[in-house]
Order: structure tokens, then sequence, then C-alpha cells
């Protein structure tokens, strides 16, 4: 079955992530769903007389275009290349439906991305090949071969440099490449500019290898609210399920239990125990009642609401944050080019010393010399190198790693921003303490009464109580006769007893004799209250428990990697403060009742201060905070969403392997320094000598390559002492 792509494209479908005068970068993700599209893109722009060469990435969903500003203006590129995959996806149609069609994420097509590696190393591979055996007597008859091999592995860079230099007027890596090749070719000799060739193509290869390799599924507002609701037309007459998108301001809306709420909207009748932790990540189920507000995608667990709709579809607080993760930055995601940065400071004087040498000595080879000494082969190969074999290292630790970037940005993070629940706390309820009035019945008498009168209600309490007098071995007698009142307490009869088990304000209700009511604390632990036969008997604790490892990881973070950690919840500020007190954080960077927009607000503020932000989230709710970090984490087990927009993911859902993924990112910075050493020393040399005293052209290429290869194995070494060492 054939699907037809969706018609409209928005900034996030087809955007401009660089621009330079003469080049820009567009991220179009379709390529990545579509590897087939990329032919019909560059045929189509290749017609136009004022674009000079085009460039497809799909898996890193990317192209360049290089075009002559006098020709076509910037914005008048932009339009053109929206309206050519407009056109396409409206009259092409493909086997695979894209995400949104059928909301199935798919893993990006790959073929079409190792095609054209294959296709990019093919030529320099066979130049290589065909110049070192022309060099053997017996096969000099290959050399008209391999003359022609290596015009055809050059062409790219000639054309490359023809257009930097005429159409962007400016000098770059290209022009430098292109002189100490045409300048070795011109003396007969092949091996050297075909291995430079190969080196470079393959460092570029590596490069575009360490680009994100998976596409994220934006969230559907119809998933969030749910894809109908209940409407009263006439109070004479049920209600009637409609499609949640018809919806308008002023509709009264009927929800039931196990509903999502599909309105922001108040209550105009019933109450209910909403559970906001998809939207707020509170993990307390609030009682809504008459006149309270409540929130779309929120969840009924127990009650029925009748509501009148405030704001509808995309005027949600819903929608808000859908909307804020669709329009988050997009960054192309291969790590930086640092032969491009390098090329570019050495690029004049290369040339000057060149021209000087060649002037003063009329020794066109010692000028080739000092041209093939360039410092930038080796960096061009080594660096993407290492972080290939980081990437790799981190797989190995269970750490999810999507890109080259998120490794160069994980090295520079300065502050660390955590999610509360779910992330640095378990998530669920659990008991932590079950006190009873001295004299009065024992503990596990009191736990026994209270798990008998809340089986099988839907609450995460209840289920709590009961879960944990199971773990007990507690034998539960059987319930008699009962009562649920909403958001207050149980009253059941119990072996003949009668057991009132809620809060303060539910026992007193009921005139229950407190007798001594020292448990009645302030604690700062949530309480819940059990009586028995009219009169107090104790009260059971419970919390959302820290994970084993936060507290251990927060230390580390603060005290031995300088890093600034603050805690960001949509939690009450009483919970979030017992948190940061027990993991020591300052208070000053405790943020309380954050909304998932004001999440993202407070870490782009952060990120505009002038930090490198990593956030850590696992749920729905984090995923706009996520997409607006510099470095984002979550677990193997997270929600789908925020697992997908994650540039990190911990497989092991343990959350010391953030500084096991932030000493692979520092250790892979170090390695470049020294990569960067390993190639400067001894091409300075050389320079040196190539400049004075002259140098033959063939120890210039032993030195230039041979470092080029030192580097690039020294960017191996960890990966192989982690092998060895296991």
């Amino acid at each position: 079955m054939t699907t037809a792509i969706s018609t409209s494209l928005s900034n996030q479908e087809c955007q401009v992530i660089h621009q330079v005068a003469g080049r820009t970068r567009f991220r179009i993700p379709l390529l990545a769903k579509y590897p087939q599209l990329a032919t019909e893109i560059q045929q189509i722009l290749a017609k136009n007389s004022g674009i000079t060469y085009v460039r497809i990435n799909p898996i890193a969903a990317c192209m360049v275009v290089q075009y002559v500003p006098n020709k076509l203006a910037a914005v008048d590129l932009s339009n053109l290349v929206i309206n050519v995959v407009k056109d396409l996806t409206n009259h092409q149609f493909y086997d695979k439906p894209i995400y949104g069609v059928n909301n199935e994420p798919k893993t990006p097509e790959k073929s079409g991305t190792v095609e054209e590696n294959e296709s990019s190393l093919r030529l320099p591979i066979i130049a290589t090949a065909l110049a070192v055996l022309s060099r053997f007597p017996q096969l000099t008859p290959l050399r008209p071969v391999a003359r022609i091999a290596f015009i055809l592995a050059a062409f790219p860079v000639a054309q490359r440099a023809f257009n930097s230099l005429i159409n962007q007027r400016r000098l770059n890596i290209d022009c430098l490449d292109f002189l100490a090749l045409s300048l070795s070719a011109t003396q007969g000799k092949l091996v050297t500019p075909a291995m430079v060739i190969l080196l470079h193509e393959l460092g570029d290869v590596i490069r575009e290898q360490t680009a994100r390799a998976t596409e994220v599924r934006t969230a559907s507002l119809m998933d969030a609210i749910g894809r109908f609701a209940w409407v009263v037309v006439d109070d004479d007459l049920p209600p009637q399920k409609i499609p949640s998108d018809r919806l308008h301001v002023g509709d009264k809306v009927v929800v039931y239990p196990g509903e999502q709420i599909p309105v922001d909207g108040t209550i105009l009748k019933g109450e209910a125990v909403i559970d906001e932790q998809g939207l707020t990540g509170e993990a307390m189920p609030l009682v809504k009642r008459v006149g309270e507000s409540v929130l779309a995608s929120t969840l009924v667990r127990s009650g029925q609401l009748y509501l009148k709709a405030d704001r509808v579809g995309s005027q949600t607080r819903a929608a808000l944050s859908i909307e804020l993760l669709q329009k988050a930055p997009v960054y192309d995601t291969r790590m930086a080019n640092y032969a491009e940065k390098v090329a570019d400071r050495l690029i004049l004087p290369s040339l000057l010393l060149a021209g000087i040498v060649l002037v003063t000595s009329r020794d066109a080879a010692r000028a080739a010399a000092i041209l093939t000494l360039d410092f930038v082969t080796g960096i061009r190969v080594s660096i993407p190198t290492a972080f290939w074999g980081a990437l790799n290292h981190t797989t190995r630790h269970g750490i999810l790693v999507r890109s080259g970037r998120t490794l160069e940005q994980l090295a520079e993070v300065d502050t660390v921003v955590f999610d509360k629940t779910g992330t640095l706390t378990e998530g669920e309820i659990a008991i932590a303490a079950v006190r009873t009035l001295p004299g009065g019945m024992s503990e596990t008498e009191l736990l026994k009464l209270a798990a008998a009168a809340e089986m099988r209600l839907n609450h995460p309490v209840a289920e709590a109580i009961v879960n944990y007098a199971a773990q007990l071995d507690i034998t539960i007698p059987p319930r008699g006769e009962w009562f649920y009142d909403l958001g207050l307490g149980v009253r059941a009869e119990i072996e003949g007893h009668q057991v009132l088990v809620g809060s303060q304000r539910f026992l007193e209700q009921q005139r229950v004799n407190w007798g001594d009511n020292s448990l009645i604390s302030t604690s700062q632990m949530t309480q819940i209250y059990v009586a028995c036969d009219g009169d107090f008997q104790g009260v059971i604790e419970y919390t959302d428990p820290l994970k084993p490892e936060s507290d251990r990881l927060i230390q580390a973070l603060q005290k031995n990697y300088a890093i600034e950690v603050h805690l960001l919840t949509g939690d009450n500020p009483q919970r979030a403060a017992l948190v940061a007190e027990q993991l020591g954080i300052p208070k000053s960077r405790v943020y309380a009742e954050a909304f998932p927009d004001e999440k993202a607000r407070i870490v782009r503020d952060l990120h505009r201060a002038g930090r490198t932000v990593a956030f850590i989230g696992d749920g729905l709710n984090d995923s706009v905070a996520l997409a607006y970090a510099d470095v984002s984490i979550s677990f193997q087990h997270g929600s789908d969403i925020a697992r997908e927009t994650a540039d990190v993911v911990l497989m092991n859902n343990n959350l010391l392997d953030v500084l096991e993924a932030i000493d692979i990112a520092r250790q892979t910075r170090n390695l470049i320094d020294q990569n960067i050493a390993l190639v400067v020393a001894p091409n300075l040399a050389a320079l040196g000598l190539a400049s004075t005293v002259g140098l033959n052209p063939l120890v210039a290429t032993a030195i230039h390559n041979g470092s080029a290869i030192a580097a690039g194995m020294n960017s191996l070494r960890p990966l192989v002492e982690h092998q060895m060492n296991n």
C-alpha cells in the first residue's frame, strides 16, 4: 500500500541550519525517511544556473548547497528548496509512510548513506592502488590509467576549490589541497597526492558517520489530549462522542474514569482524582472539585467530571508544549570541522612561504614539500576517528551517544539540570514508615487493617500500602462493607472492626478520638492516618524515594567535576525542597511547579547566560526541556518521546553512567589535543627544514602521512585498551 507524504512543510521539515555567503546547509528530515528523494532534489537543483554544487547526506537529513550570490540570493535559494521539497512530496508516492501518518516510529534508511560513502571512497582507493602498482617496472603500462584515475579522484577537490575562488571569492581548505595535489602531480608523483585524497575522504566519511543516525518522533496533539471527547449537547440527552479536534470553547464536556481530559477547563460538576504526571511530572495525584481548573492531557484516575471548555486544541497548555518541541533548534549533528578551522588560518601563511621559497630557490619540489606539510590531513583523519572510537566506547558501557557533536558539547558541560520525579527519584510511591501509638496495636496489625481497607482501590497510595504489606508477607483479611470518599479516604469493615484510612480531614469528619496526637507532626514525609473503632491508631508515611545512586551522582558532579546542579520539577515546592535538601542542592537552584514550557524557558535562560547546559529527564513532560538543552540525557525506560529526543540514552537506566559519559567525552577532548600535537610537531619541524635547507618531497610526504596515521592510531587507543582489559 502506498501513502502520500503530507504537503504542509513547516520550518521543522525544511530548515536552514547554517549559512554563509555562497553556501547554505539545510536540514530536511524527510531525507532520512526517504533517501530516494535525494537524487530527485539534486537533479532539480542542478538545473538552476545559480547553483554550483549540491551535496546530500540522507542519514543526517542534511543538504549543502553552494551557489553564486550574484545570480541567486540566499532567500531565493531557501524558497526554491522549500518549493522543490513541497512539490516532490505533493506528487510522489512512497512505499513507506512518514511519521505522523501512521504514528509509528521508523528507523531511518541507511542504504543511501552507505552507497554515498562507498562512492566517495571508490575513486581515491582505485587511484591510490593504481599509483602504487604503476611504480613497479613490470606494471609501467598502468601509468596512463593511474593518471586518469587520479584526475577523476581529484576532480571534486578542484570543483570545490574553483567554486570557492570564483563564487565565494575566498581561499578555503580545498584551494590548499588542490595546489598541493597539482604540484605533486606535475612532478610525476602520483602516490603521494592519491594517498592524500584517500586520507581526506576517509576522514570526511568518518566525520559523516558520527552524525546522529536516528530521527525524533514529534509528539502528536491527538496522542496528548485523546482522540475523542464526550460533549453534552442537550441536558435531556446522553453525551455525544465527537473527535476532540471538533471541540469549541464553552462546550460542556464529560470525562469518565480512565480517560484523558481533552480540554483546559473548569469543573462544573463532580470531583475526581487527577493524575498530572504526564504534564507536570508530579507523582502524587490531585483531587479536583467544582470550580477548580483542570488541564488537557491529564488523566482521570477515579471519579467523573463535567467541564466547561476554556481552551481547546492548539490553545491548551499541552499543545503549547508540543509546539515548543516542534520549534526546538535543530543542529548539524556532526562534530566541528577542525581541519577547516586550522586550514583557514594556515592557507595564506603556507602560500606565502611556498611562494618565497619558490622565488628564492627556484626549486618547485621544495615549494611542493611546504604545501604538502599542511597539518590538515592528520587533523582531518585523526579527530573524526577519535570521535568514532569514543562513540563505540560509550556504547560498550551501555551509553548511547547519538552524535559526535554531542560528545563535543558533553565535554564542555558546566551546568546539569535534573528533573526530579523518575530521574532522581524512583517515580513511584513507596511506604517509608509505619508508626503506632504507644500501648496500641502493633505496626503489623495496623498495616494489615490499612491494606485490607485499601484493597483494589485505584490510587497509588492504596496500591503502595497493599504492595508493602505483601512484601512483608502479611496476610490481608477480606474486606466487608466499605465506602470510598473520593480524595479523602475509605471506611471499611474488617474482621468486625470499623476501620478508617485517609487524610486527617477525613478522620476529623468521622469524629475520631485522637487521644495522643504526637504522631501528627509537621514531618516533611506525607502521612496517611489510620483509626479503628473510632480511635486513632497510627500513621503510615510514604514518599517517592530517591534512587540509590542519586546522592553519589550529585556530590560527584558538584565536588569532583565542578558542575553546577539545578533541580527542575512540576512537583510542589515542599517535596522539591525535601529532595534538594537530601541531595545538597542549593535552594536558589530549585524550581518547582514548572510546566513543560517553563522548563524549556529555564533551560534557555541558563544557556543565554553563557552556560553549557545538560538536561536529564525521563518523561513526556521533559521532552521540551530536553530539546532545548545543549546536551539532553534520558533513560532506556523513559517515555518514547523523551528517549528519542535525547542526545544521550542511558541504556542501563543507571544515573552514574552520566559520569562515565562525561569522562569519555573529556578523555576524547584530551585525545584530540594529543593528536594535534602529534600532527603539528613533526610537520612543523619538517616545515622548518623545507623552508631553510630544503626537504625531499618524498620525505615530506612520509612525515606528513606518517603523522596522520600515527594520530589516527592514537585515536583508537582507548577503544583498544578497553577491549584488552575486558
